[in-house]
């Protein structure tokens, strides 16, 4: 299908996200405006909302299941503040999701660093069975928050339940990356279930600088005002360091049916690896292995994404091309197919 999107920004689109369903795509600019965009039944895309919600440039968008309600947004803006945007059903095309004054939007949810250090990158899960949310941000300094929401019906309410270091903090002036992002299945992988990790148990990869990071979390004791409960602490279970240079994105690929999960990572020196991890037996023992080292793109790579199915993976960088790679039959993965695009000048009518 040929699909031609007029987003309508006076500025760069820095980060764009869909729905679960493909039919919601949510664009943010370099000036700190978003905007959302609803596909309808001619297969048309018309503006639903547009609001400024940063101060400053938009890194990265995230929408939250669509079973969860009211329909929720995730931004995080280049002065540090992560933000959720609820969605008014019952208001009018264009302020659904900005509900203040002169297109100056306000979030059902906001926080920021409390340290020095903005943050730099998001990833928000929510749990299906348990109804809770979790947000892991990771800031400039190389600590990782992790915030979560009991109540699924309260979207204003986060309270911290973990914060790590993942990196020692970059000097002063030194060019930084950290990505991070949430294991997108429901449950960890079969392997991991057989050595003993709860179903519960959640997963994440953190890119701090040159290094990737796996991290799993464990359900331990925690007394408060005399009452015991549980609380998840995260663990380092595994440390990936195969890459020359700054780590630039990562994805963890859903449907984990191999028995073991699957992430790949890349680096500014256009190299994409895919890495498998398998849980053995022990409280935190991991092994990490290599499965491919892709080289298909001559430019820095930026972005690394898997389809729904963990099926295909596809990266793009400088060179303006999306490769997409397919998994062979003997477990290594290979260039499937390649999109560019071709720039045209209109013919006058």
């Amino acid at each position: 299908m040929d699909l031609n999107l007029q987003h309508g920004h006076k500025d760069l689109v820095q980060a764009v996200s869909f729905n679960t369903y493909g039919d919601r795509c949510a664009t943010g600019s370099v000036d700190g405006k978003m905007r959302v965009f609803n596909r309808h039944r001619d297969a048309t895309w018309r503006l639903c909302d547009t609001w400024s919600a940063h101060g400053g440039e938009v890194l990265e968008l995230q929408w939250l299941p669509a079973s969860v309600y009211p329909n929720l947004i995730a931004s995080l803006g280049m002065e540090g503040w992560f933000r959720l945007w609820a969605e008014d059903p019952s208001a009018a095309p264009g302020r659904r999701f900005c509900s203040g004054r002169g297109g100056n939007g306000r979030p059902a949810f906001d926080t920021r660093s409390g340290r020095a250090a903005p943050y730099r990158s998001f990833s928000v899960k929510h749990g299906h069975d348990s109804a809770n949310s979790y947000v892991a941000l990771v800031a400039t300094d190389g600590r990782c928050t992790v915030l979560e929401n009991e109540a699924a019906d309260n979207v204003a309410e986060y309270s911290s339940i973990d914060d790590f270091s993942v990196c020692a903090k970059p000097s002063r002036g030194e060019e930084v990356s950290f990505r991070v992002r949430f294991d997108p299945n429901a449950e960890p992988c079969y392997a991991a279930l057989k050595a003993g990790v709860s179903t519960d148990a959640l997963g994440l990869v953190v890119a701090a600088m040159d290094r990737v990071c796996v991290y799993r979390s464990r359900n331990v004791l925690a007394s408060a005002y005399g009452v015991s409960q549980t609380k998840k602490e995260f663990y380092l279970a595994v440390e990936v360091r195969v890459h020359r240079g700054l780590v630039r994105d990562v994805a963890w690929a859903p449907g984990n049916f191999r028995g073991s999960t699957l992430s790949a990572s890349l680096a500014k020196s256009t190299v994409t690896a895919a890495a498998q991890q398998d849980r053995q037996a022990g409280q935190v023992k991991h092994t990490l292995r290599e499965i491919s080292r892709l080289d298909s793109h001559r430019t820095p790579v930026w972005r690394v994404s898997f389809d729904d199915d963990g099926q295909v993976l596809g990266s793009t960088g400088d060179d303006g091309r999306l490769v997409c790679y397919r998994q062979t039959a003997g477990g290594e993965w290979a260039k499937s197919s390649e999109l560019v695009m071709v720039k045209a000048r209109m013919a006058a009518p």
